[in-house]
């Protein structure tokens, strides 16, 4: 395989977090004077992006990082409970045999991450947790794990699941693979043309194949 390094988003690519992040959200939302989401609002949701998910909920960009530390807080409690997205485990088994190293990438807490891995016998399987809490910062950091594995741009690969991750992964000039089944839909993420689209997890073993 052509890819070196792999580095993944983690809520909605690799862990089935949706759920469990609505009901932290709709938790905190009257704490800071904002509304909470309904179940039947999640697939309009899916097609926004990030600025247009913050207008459409009001919230502020000031109290983006104050969410943020306060839901990875609670999710805490119950993250050796939430799952991996179905067929994504062994999948994720099968490419690290294939790449020199593997990582992470998320704006969840990576004290999160790494009991979530470890609950699934997943965190050998990975070289590096690394976090950011800006929701915009992740173009950065890619930039910098590139730079710490003397990669050149098309040895590296992220994977994610929002339209933030397709943006951040093009500022960065690497490669992105976008999946449908985490939060944002199918037609918003083809529109941003991401270098690869995978519906499901086995879509990734196509990778192994040379082109």
């Amino acid at each position: 395989m052509k890819f070196r390094t792999m580095v993944f988003d983690f809520d909605g690519t690799i862990a089935d977090t949706l759920g469990e992040t609505r009901l932290i959200y709709n938790q905190l939302a009257p704490e800071y004077g904002l509304r909470q989401i309904d179940e039947h609002e999640l697939d309009h949701l899916r097609h926004l992006s990030l600025k247009q998910l913050l207008s459409h909920l009001s919230i502020p960009k000031r109290r983006v990082p104050a969410l943020i530390s306060r839901g990875t807080g609670l999710m805490r409690g119950n993250i050796h409970r939430l799952q991996p997205i179905e067929g994504m485990a062994d999948v994720l088994v099968e490419l690290r045999r294939h790449t020199h190293s593997f990582g992470i990438l998320t704006s969840n807490a990576s004290s999160n991450v790494d009991v979530f891995l470890r609950a699934h016998g997943l965190r050998d399987h990975f070289d590096f947790i690394s976090s950011t809490s800006k929701l915009t910062g992740k173009s950065k950091h890619l930039k910098a794990i590139r730079k710490t594995f003397s990669l050149h741009h098309g040895e590296m690969l992220y994977i994610g699941d929002e339209l933030r991750d397709i943006k951040a992964s093009k500022r960065a000039g690497i490669p992105i693979a976008a999946v449908t089944w985490g939060f944002n839909s199918r037609a918003s993420l083809a529109a941003e043309r991401p270098e690869y689209l995978f519906e499901q997890p086995s879509d990734f073993l196509r990778l192994l194949t040379p082109m």
